[in-house]
């Protein structure tokens, strides 16, 4: 058994990161257009609107730039295609997937043993601690699949 075999693989759906990417520059676009071309009372509502529309569009580039990843699970971790290590499944705790737990659309949560710094990868994963969220905007069908694997894996170590 190879350690750095894939398993399985979470990747942003091309409609949804469409979607995603081109509402949040829609957004910003709009925010900016409004801030610079109406006029307001005070110069703080155009400014707090100018600010506000160049985040959704720094947003929008943050999430084209993380959804061009993948999440891969091994037997050893769930990683990023570019090699970082999301999490070590010696290192998880619990997963839920629940319908009221605190997770990404179309994805699940794992609860780490250990604390790792704080990560955000827009539409694919995020770190907060010890709770870890997958998916956003990946098909269903894949963070099920892997959710499935990552419990087979867990259910062996044990």
């Amino acid at each position: 058994m190879n350690d750095d075999e894939v398993l399985a693989v979470m990747q942003a759906s091309t409609g949804r990161r469409v979607l995603g990417v081109g509402c949040l520059g829609l957004l910003g676009a709009v925010l900016i257009w409004i801030g610079l071309t109406r006029s307001f009372d005070s110069l703080a509502w155009k400014l707090f609107l100018v600010v506000l529309g160049a985040a959704a569009v720094w947003m929008g580039d943050a999430m084209r730039r993380a959804t061009a990843q993948k999440i891969e699970l091994t037997r050893a971790a769930v990683r990023s295609s570019d090699g970082e290590v999301i999490v070590a499944i010696s290192d998880i705790e619990t997963m839920d997937r629940g319908i009221f737990a605190f997770k990404p659309s179309n994805g699940f949560l794992i609860k780490a043993k250990t604390k790792a710094p704080s990560r955000w990868r827009p539409g694919l994963w995020w770190r907060m601690g010890r709770r870890i969220g997958l998916g956003g905007v990946t098909p269903g069908h894949q963070s099920k699949m892997m959710a499935e694997m990552i419990a087979a894996l867990m259910a062996d170590r044990a």
